[in-house]
């Protein structure tokens, strides 16, 4: 199965990619003015289009120049994200400033390139210091503060939800590196901390959590989208009621086209493909780990498994969110959501994964071993 691990991946995200496309047809005409029919999902469209291309591009080149720069690919990254406190270019809205804007292409999100560079970073660290993983300063300081600056620049723009499935992915990257278990429990109970100091005095967070404590107290205020997004999976059922055919659409559940289209196709589509889709994100991980596994060098197993946490994380958070495990964090569906930077970003990232696995080891066949081979020559 590893040989055949980035055709599984590609046609999990084909099947989350066509899904979305699907779901965005039935319920973003509900919000779309007269004379603009399908306005979102023709945008949808294009934007996959992009997304294609840049997969093609990101499989095609040999991942590991990416190794070569990588502070370029910080300072890039970082300069994006401080763009959302520039008020020149930066765009709020519900409470949060995480887009800037872009000429020529419109709103814009740093936090999703981000990712990417963040991925890049870490593993051309680690590739680079594979012998002091375990050491404090070069295993865990220093990358810690190559994760912490961007992570921290999310954070402060007030898209806690991003800067925490960033922050549990880059993590992961440095448990994957081999950074050792307890300065990674220390540092994460005292970023837990300092998390909560932030949402316990922000009215807006803080409220959210209340909300969720007690969804149908507050089912008409914080709570309505999580509250709604429970009805409609329990309206749809097993079967759900037909594509097309779903009542929260129409008004009633905020968002139903972006964060919190995962209730729709509960209840639309009914439970077996919300299963389905959850199915494509197991598939998802596994397998961009076994690319992970099988890389060539250590800079390609901590990118695919950098690359992979950062795709996986934030679908386990919307997915937690939207059936009101977790607090809403305002997150979107990787694949199927609506977004351009979103789904142009991740579809890279797959790019990205797929070229990892075109240049892995078992890909080169050698030659068989011949044994106690003679050669016959005759004697003159």
């Amino acid at each position: 199965m590893a040989r055949h691990s980035a055709l599984i991946v590609s046609i999990t995200v084909a099947l989350l990619v066509a899904l979305g496309l699907v779901m965005l047809a039935s319920t973003s005409v509900w919000i779309e003015t007269e004379g603009q029919n399908y306005y979102h999902l023709t945008r949808q469209a294009m934007w996959v289009g992009i997304g294609l291309a840049a997969a093609v591009l990101a499989a095609s080149i040999d991942y590991r120049l990416l190794r070569r720069w990588w502070v370029v690919w910080m300072v890039g990254g970082c300069v994006l994200l401080a763009l959302c406190y520039v008020p020149a270019v930066a765009l709020s809205g519900y409470g949060e400033t995480r887009w800037i804007r872009v000429p020529l292409v419109g709103q814009f999100q740093p936090s999703e390139p981000a990712k990417v560079m963040i991925a890049v970073v870490l593993a051309a660290w680690f590739a680079s210091h594979q012998g002091e993983t375990k050491r404090f300063w070069k295993g865990f300081v220093i990358p810690g503060m190559l994760l912490a600056l961007p992570v921290g620049l999310i954070f402060f723009e007030k898209d806690m939800g991003t800067a925490a499935a960033v922050g549990v992915a880059g993590f992961a990257m440095l448990y994957a590196a081999g950074t050792r278990l307890p300065y990674l429990l220390v540092s994460a109970t005292g970023a837990s901390c300092v998390v909560w100091h932030f949402v316990r005095n922000n009215e807006n967070r803080w409220s959210r959590i209340e909300a969720w404590q007690h969804l149908e107290a507050h089912k008409l205020d914080f709570g309505l989208q999580q509250w709604r997004g429970l009805l409609a999976f329990g309206n749809g059922g097993l079967n759900g009621v037909g594509l097309g055919n779903g009542a929260e659409k129409h008004g009633y559940l905020p968002f139903a086209h972006t964060d919190f289209i995962f209730p729709m196709v509960g209840e639309e589509l009914g439970l077996w493909y919300t299963l389905g889709a959850v199915l494509c994100y197991v598939l998802l991980a596994v397998f961009g780990l076994v690319i992970a596994v099988h890389a060539s060098d250590a800079f390609g197993r901590l990118l695919a498994a950098g690359l992979t946490a950062m795709l996986v994380v934030p679908a386990m958070l919307n997915i937690a969110v939207t059936t009101s495990v977790v607090p809403n964090t305002g997150l979107p569906l990787p694949f199927v959501s609506y977004g351009g930077t979103n789904l142009i970003f991740a579809l890279a990232c797959i790019g990205l994964l797929v070229g990892i696995h075109r240049q892995e080891l078992f890909g080169k066949s050698a030659p068989l071993p011949i044994d106690r081979a003679r050669d016959f020559e005759p004697r003159l």
